[in-house]
């Protein structure tokens, strides 16, 4: 049963127009929380705890774009120098694998200075590869979720006199067990869930629903006026075309894995420019010719990538690392070390399959590649 009260906040109560805000709205989903909004909210109850003897429940926190929903307990325990708290994860009406886990965390107080460490219980993986975010032997609770633990963390503190040191360590019921049906196995995360989310808010993705969201933003756009659009693959690509480009919120669309729904519309309904922005990994599989960026149907093929980085200049031995890289990111790393623009090589191919679905249409197009954190690390000329 799902026992979080999530109420989003700080919207204001107009009319959204276009963007992502409008396109969520349209498809009549409703949105859940990630597993790092999950674990944000039981670290600050079981801090709370410890500092003052009492859970605060609903708790409330703050996520990265300013919302502030709240939270009921599901579980909590004070003993000692600890204290955990734990909430059930709701996906809203995305078939998300995690929906109704329980999240726990257990916060214990540690010496002055120590700062804040995370462990990962039961349920939570350890990366034992390169390749991704967080160092091999760390708890797969990634930087974001991390950052929001360390935020409600200091801000606790200083209401309640803590120090802020703490252990936090992350547990999700059955979290193993679940972990079987993720990637987690093959990107070498053992032993459970990454603690994911860089908004806090899981978008839900039903396909026709959110092809049609992505259809009315195009069509929003156009009667708007604008001559230059985004297809994003998700917020933070959103910022990086802000950034950029300076494009209005009704210019913007939340394409998610859907790149070909925006191609094939914006092919019958043209604008002047197109710009597609994403995660180096995703748009390797655009440039790969996959229309669907979804991990169920499309992956990273390692050995594309190979192909991409002989073309620019990368010798055998290069090439066969690339190939047997973990991810994406690992083969993206490889070749920046070796001063391959793999970046720019991905961006420009995922270019030219654009252009190829658009079939002449008078559009045109530049693809941007970003990391996690949102940095640029490749992009293709306009064509």
């Amino acid at each position: 049963m799902d026992r979080s009260s999530g109420v989003q906040g700080g919207g204001g109560g107009g009319e959204v127009k276009g963007g992502r805000g409008a396109q969520l709205k349209h498809t009549g989903l409703r949105h859940g929380w990630t597993t790092g909004a999950c674990a944000t909210a039981a670290t600050t109850a079981a801090y709370t705890a410890l500092l003052t003897g009492e859970f605060p429940d609903p708790v409330t926190i703050t996520l990265p774009k300013g919302q502030t929903p709240s939270f009921a307990l599901a579980v909590e325990e004070l003993s000692g120098a600890s204290a955990m708290a734990g909430v059930v994860k709701d996906a809203g009406d995305d078939p998300d694998v995690t929906h109704g886990a329980l999240v726990r965390v257990t916060v214990r107080r540690l010496p002055a200075g120590a700062g804040v460490v995370f462990r990962a219980g039961p349920g939570v993986g350890t990366v034992t590869r390169p390749g991704l975010p967080l160092s091999v032997g760390e708890p797969a609770v990634n930087p974001v979720p991390r950052q929001m633990m360390r935020d409600h963390i200091a801000e606790v503190a200083a209401r309640h006199g803590g120090t802020g040191d703490v252990e936090i360590t992350v547990s999700v019921d059955h979290g193993e067990e679940i972990a079987r049906s993720t990637w987690n196995p093959r990107l070498g995360i053992l032993g459970g869930l990454s603690v994911l989310g860089t908004t806090g808010i899981v978008v839900p993705y039903s396909c026709s629903a959110w092809i049609d969201s992505i259809r009315r933003g195009v069509d929003v756009a156009r009667a708007a006026g604008r001559t230059h659009v985004a297809g994003c693959t998700g917020s933070t690509s959103e910022k990086t075309v802000v950034a950029e480009y300076g494009l209005p919120e009704d210019a913007l669309l939340d394409m998610g894995d859907f790149a070909g729904a925006v191609l094939k519309y914006v092919r019958r309904h043209p604008v002047d420019r197109l710009t597609v922005c994403g995660g180096f990994a995703k748009l390797s599989k655009l440039a790969a010719g996959h229309l669907d960026l979804h991990s169920a149907r499309s992956q990273v093929d390692k050995g594309f990538l190979a192909e991409l980085a002989r073309r620019g200049g990368a010798d055998e031995a290069l090439a066969a690392a690339v190939t047997a890289a973990n991810t994406g990111l690992a083969a993206l790393q490889l070749c920046l070390a070796a001063g391959v623009p793999l970046g720019d090589l991905v961006a420009t191919a995922a270019r030219d399959e654009s252009l190829a679905v658009l079939r002449g249409a008078p559009v045109a197009v530049d693809v941007i590649c970003i990391d996690r954190a949102g940095t640029v690390v490749g992009r293709s000329t306009v064509a």
